[in-house]
């Protein structure tokens, strides 16, 4: 019969079946895209979000301190949920990563003494001063060190800086202020400006000291710069604190006073009546004796015991040996001093709601579809101690640092409801940033630097750790502007929350009054970069210029 066509027949069958070709392969792209959009459409469930940070910051959980029935609680508790999900054990057969710990509870003497020819004074312990020591030995003390300012306390070659030169250290106490040189000084070419450098960390401030030789290091307390309250260092610096054995060197005694306390001290050295601010932003500041000697002692209670990170996988398909790590960590201060009659610190906001974020985003990769790469998740313990439990897992990876595609930091999210903004940490450093933007694009959001970089957030969190080890990280959450709520409402709610919650008992949840949308759009874009990131092949880069690029070339 096809013979007997005209030549037009014979031109529409081939027509027909390329025709037909065509749309098997267009409902073949269709239906993939489909699956697609399905696994893209899986939505952080805000219920079981909810349910999770309401458990972790009950009084259950004693306000999950380690070392603690508190730890015991609430590692288990995590164990428990990731086997529900049924994630396989992320450390071998483990869900645990043993973290060996050492736990110094130091009682300082009631008074700091501050002595000189032109006065004597005490301080109060709690009230003015508080003092620690990371050695672990029983008695431990300053005896008429010999106090000499020093400035910001910086070593940074980089910036031809060096506040300790000139003067042998070995018995002597530094006396620092907090931050950088660059803080509020106008030059943004001093340091990094505004944005604190890792120098203006206190814990690098106690390191530098111990590597000059110092016995002790005090710290000036103020607000501004610190970027939190003396209520802050009175919680957070008195009890049992834990640390991580190391054969770097170490102050006899680490001590903060408050700045009323500095300013008496001044009043009665040889720096009396000059800016000692001011002076400290000039390179050829030189270290200056101040004609007074400060004694304090601590007395010692040590206890070595491990802590846990829990550690839960979701295998991928084709590439399962390259990994895509979420982090949050699940402690904070457990029962500590009293305020208003409560003394349990729940810790809510921090971290409840990050420990509770990895489960409900757990449990959206478990309803999407398969992941050529592996998911792992890792509840830290120890962050409120100096982020122990991450330094730990750096130093000790379960998974090859250079086959770990990307580190996404989830810690205290908190939002009066759905944010406009996405601030990134640390904004850029790595491609993690364009990651970060294209799933805020899809949300409607736009993505910001921090614009609080001068209080150090980058290095005040877990995700510094996976940082330093090359692994290129995103830590992030809507923090400036509302969707329903102006730059001023939210400055506002942020400022109240630092003031009268971050890490005070009060911060606790209430279901009936927590607005969990601002949450959920975090966590949701989380997952949709850890869904991109886990689909494809390529791994994000740090930045020309960033410090930590070197560690990953």
């Amino acid at each position: 019969m096809l013979n007997k066509s005209n030549g037009n027949n014979l031109i529409k069958i081939p027509f027909m079946k390329n025709y037909l070709k065509f749309l098997i392969i267009v409902l073949f792209i269709s239906c993939e895209n489909d699956k697609k959009d399905t696994s893209n459409l899986v939505e952080v469930d805000t219920t079981i979000l909810g349910n999770h940070i309401e458990r972790l910051a009950s009084d259950e959980f004693l306000g999950r301190k380690p070392f603690t029935e508190g730890e015991v609680k609430t590692v288990n508790y995590l164990k428990d949920e990731f086997e529900k999900l049924e994630l396989l054990p992320g450390n071998g057969d483990s869900y645990f990563q043993d973290v060996p710990l050492v736990e110094i509870t130091g009682t300082p003497s009631e008074n700091m003494m501050i002595s000189g020819e032109k006065g004597n004074f005490n301080l109060e312990s709690l009230k003015d001063f508080v003092a620690t020591t990371n050695k672990t030995v029983t008695n431990v003390g300053l005896e008429n060190s010999e106090l000499v300012f020093a400035g910001y306390g910086i070593v940074a070659p980089e910036y031809g800086w060096n506040d300790y030169k000139g003067i042998d250290w070995k018995g002597k106490t530094a006396v620092v202020l907090i931050n950088d040189p660059g803080f509020k000084s106008g030059d943004s070419t001093l340091f990094k400006g505004n944005e604190m450098t890792y120098y203006g960390r206190w814990t690098y401030k106690y390191e530098e000291a111990a590597r000059q030789g110092a016995a002790g290091l005090i710290i000036i307390h103020d607000t501004e710069p610190a970027s939190y309250g003396w209520n802050v260092i009175e919680s957070g610096w008195s009890g049992a604190r834990l640390v991580i054995e190391s054969d770097l060197p170490l102050l006899d005694v680490e001590s903060w006073i408050s700045s009323e306390s500095a300013n008496k001290m001044f009043n009665i050295s040889s720096m009396k009546g000059q800016d000692y601010k001011t002076m400290s932003r000039n390179k050829d500041f030189k270290p200056i004796p101040l004609d007074l000697n400060v004694s304090v002692s601590i007395k010692n209670t040590i206890k070595k015991d491990v802590s846990k990170n829990v550690v839960a996988l979701i295998p991928g398909t084709n590439r399962k040996d390259e990994y895509i790590i979420y982090s949050a960590h699940w402690d904070h201060f457990g029962i500590g001093k009293a305020i208003e009659g409560d003394s349990i610190y729940n810790g809510a906001v921090d971290n409840a709601s990050g420990t509770a974020g990895l489960l409900a985003i757990a449990e959206a990769f478990k309803k999407s579809n398969t992941t050529k790469r592996s998911i792992v998740f890792i509840a830290v313990t120890a962050e409120e101690q100096g982020l122990l439990g991450s330094a730990y897992y750096a130093e000790n990876p379960i998974f090859d640092p250079k086959k770990t595609v990307a580190n996404i930091n989830i810690d205290a999210l908190d939002s009066p409801g759905k944010m406009k903004d996405v601030t990134v940490t640390g904004y850029g450093q790595s491609e993690m940033d364009e990651y970060a933007k294209e799933a805020a694009t899809k949300q409607n959001r736009y993505i910001i630097p921090d614009p609080e970089a001068e209080k150090g957030y980058f290095f005040r969190s877990d995700h510094f750790n996976f940082a330093k080890i090359g692994i290129p990280a995103l830590y992030a959450s809507g923090a400036y502007e509302g969707f329903d709520k102006s730059i001023e409402d939210i400055k506002k709610y942020n400022d109240d929350y630092r003031k009268y919650k971050y890490h005070q008992p009060s911060d606790e949840y209430n279901p009936e009054t927590t607005e969990l949308s601002g949450i959920q759009l975090d966590l949701q874009l989380f997952f949709n970069v850890g869904l991109k990131l886990a689909n494809e092949d390529y791994f994000p880069k740090w930045y020309d210029g960033s410090e930590f690029k070197a560690a990953r070339d």
